[in-house]
């Protein structure tokens, strides 16, 4: 049959061109074509995930892979079908390879927007800046120029995964692992240095206590003294006050006894104890005679004192009479001295 008929997609530009010039061009268009000289393009509108895998180098020379899809859609349709070759075969297939291009396209300009941006930070930040690199990269591919020549409007980039090599990945995994395990030592430290300085508080607090009772303890000896220094002050008043009376008494009494013996000071004691009360005793005067012949011994020849008198004077002075022997009395001369 030489007469076609084209039912197109609402995704889907279609243009018809006869003799080189577009006839009718649509989306979503449906109308017979004479075969044998219609051309017809089909450039499909909706939107399209190509998945990526970039191997880049960071900026301290380390190896990582971002792996994740790049979004897109045609904006101008009759843009890139004056770029690339959308026409279909009586199959109803593109005659060639182009659109399946255009996404090796795209794919080669976002990586090397994305090694931009991943050559600026160290390996540690493409790790864990997934969102900014995505930022950065697609207002790269936004602004950039061989994707607006070609009609194509970037939706979306988005980063999967950004993976070092294996032996990075287990020294950035032993390294995290040594920092979560000094976090956690440092946590037991933590709470050790509390329990310390919780313990350290209750004994000042036990000592601040002890020193308070020490305090009271010592205020209490220092009233207790204050209160025996100011009873033993009131001793020693009272104790000089005592003697002063008791000097002024012995002194009252001196002055008496000096009015009392003033008539009798010039007075012979032996006049004084005859004239005394006492002076009557026999036994006194007795004494009295015996010492006045003791002081003139020496102008007494001979004294004889025999038995009964010895025994009288006895009786006299209240004493037991000895038994009588002639050998008590001595009789002769007294002995020259």
């Amino acid at each position: 049959m030489v007469i076609g008929y084209m039912k197109a997609a609402p995704t889907s530009y279609v243009m018809q061109f006869e003799g080189g010039k577009v006839v009718r061009e649509g989306a979503g268009l449906s109308f017979f074509y004479w075969k044998p000289s219609a051309t017809l393009v089909s450039v499909p509108l909706s939107s399209v995930d190509v998945p990526f895998v970039f191997n880049e180098i960071t900026r301290d020379f380390q190896a990582v892979t971002l792996q994740g899809q790049l979004t897109y859609r045609v904006a101008d349709a009759r843009k890139l079908a004056s770029l690339l070759d959308y026409s279909l075969a009586s199959s109803g297939r593109h005659r060639s390879e182009d659109p399946e291009k255009l996404q090796e396209r795209l794919v080669q300009v976002a990586q090397v927007r994305a090694r931009t941006v991943v050559q600026g930070m160290v390996l540690r930040e493409v790790l864990v800046s997934a969102q900014t690199i995505e930022a950065q990269v697609l207002a790269s591919l936004s602004a950039a120029e061989p994707i607006r020549a070609l009609g194509v409007e970037v939706m979306a980039f988005s980063l999967l995964s950004a993976k070092p090599t294996p032996e990075m990945a287990r020294a950035l995994e032993a390294e995290a692992r040594e920092g979560l395990q000094r976090q956690a030592d440092e946590a037991i430290y933590a709470r050790r240095n509390a329990a310390v300085e919780q313990e350290r508080r209750i004994k000042e607090s036990e000592l601040a206590t002890e020193l308070a009772v020490q305090e009271r303890q010592r205020q209490l000896r220092e009233a207790k003294m204050a209160g025996d220094i100011a009873v033993e002050e009131q001793r020693s008043a009272l104790m000089e006050r005592w003697a002063q009376n008791e000097k002024q008494a012995a002194d009252a009494r001196a002055y008496a006894l000096e009015k009392t013996l003033a008539p009798v000071r010039g007075v012979d004691w032996k006049t004084l104890m005859a004239t005394s009360s006492n002076g009557g005793d026999p036994a006194l005067n007795i004494a009295l005679a015996f010492r006045e012949m003791a002081e003139n011994a020496h102008r007494i020849g001979e004294l004889n004192v025999s038995p009964d008198l010895l025994t009288s004077l006895m009786s006299g002075a209240g004493a037991k009479p000895p038994r009588e022997n002639p050998r008590n009395v001595q009789h002769g001369p007294p002995r020259e001295r």
